[in-house]
């Protein structure tokens, strides 16, 4: 099955890198997230990657054309007017990838159509280039296959981190008490999975995935939902980069379950 990755965004929101670089490419580690959340599928067999490029896309096609640069020793021998390059211990991820432009403005709807020809007519997974998450990946296309529908989304309770307060009739506080996972909102997290029939609602370029084809999903009942209750996390601000890098450079990276 293949694995589609939304990564053409501007990536504003941490414009502090993003103005270099794609989103996806903003480095975890000193390796890109992009190559992160490969990882994940990976670890589960899935290897087969269609990146939807679009802002700075050359800048993935070129990483990926040098993966070999990045995680091999390398010699370079000018002696004698050599001019050789020696690849030393190289290492290969077994993945195959295609990198489509999908253009600088397409919505997220419109980048997947612009996939469809080399997804085929066959379910797909689909995620955001930018979180990871230790989400199981099995499970999730088990959950999706049993309920028989469209879509599964994964979703994802991410607490409170305030007091809370419960108010009852006339304003009245009946009760302050301290936060707890119950009273965040389930967020869409990406890490979907869709039958090649969503592609008929699925209208071009304009199409924001997350608006009309998602609400018609909704509205048909073909709409299901996979509890993640385990760690995830985008990487939207500097702060929850720092935050990433952290958790990536201790002993337990809760995301990092290859070897």
């Amino acid at each position: 099955m293949k694995v589609l990755i939304l990564a053409g965004g501007f990536g504003t929101r941490i414009s502090e890198e993003s103005h270099l670089r794609p989103k996806p490419m903003i480095e975890i580690g000193e390796m890109p997230i992009l190559w992160h959340i490969m990882k994940i599928y990976s670890h589960y067999g899935f290897n087969d990657f269609i990146i939807l490029a679009g802002y700075k896309q050359h800048i993935i096609k070129e990483w990926l054309a040098n993966y070999f640069l990045h995680t091999s020793d390398i010699t370079f021998d000018f002696s004698n007017d050599k001019q050789e390059m020696i690849v030393h211990q190289k290492h290969a991820e077994p993945w195959k990838v295609t990198v489509v432009d999908t253009g600088l403005n397409t919505m997220t709807g419109g980048r997947v159509k612009r996939a469809k020809q080399y997804i085929g007519d066959e379910p797909f997974m689909l995620t955001y280039g930018d979180a990871v998450g230790n989400i199981n990946i099995p499970e999730l296309l088990e959950f999706h296959e049993k309920q028989g529908k469209i879509g599964t989304l994964s979703v994802y309770n991410f607490g409170q981190d305030k007091g809370v307060l419960e108010v009852g009739k006339h304003g009245r506080v009946e009760a302050f008490r301290e936060k707890s996972d119950i009273d965040g909102d389930l967020i869409n997290i990406g890490f979907m999975v869709f039958e090649p029939q969503i592609f008929e609602y699925i209208d071009g370029d304009e199409t924001t995935l997350e608006k009309e084809p998602l609400n018609k999903l909704v509205e048909l009942c073909e709409l299901n939902a996979y509890l993640h209750k385990g760690f995830w996390q985008c990487m939207d601000t500097i702060r929850e980069k720092e935050k990433l890098e952290r958790l990536w450079a201790s002993e337990s990276c809760p995301w990092k379950e290859w070897e």
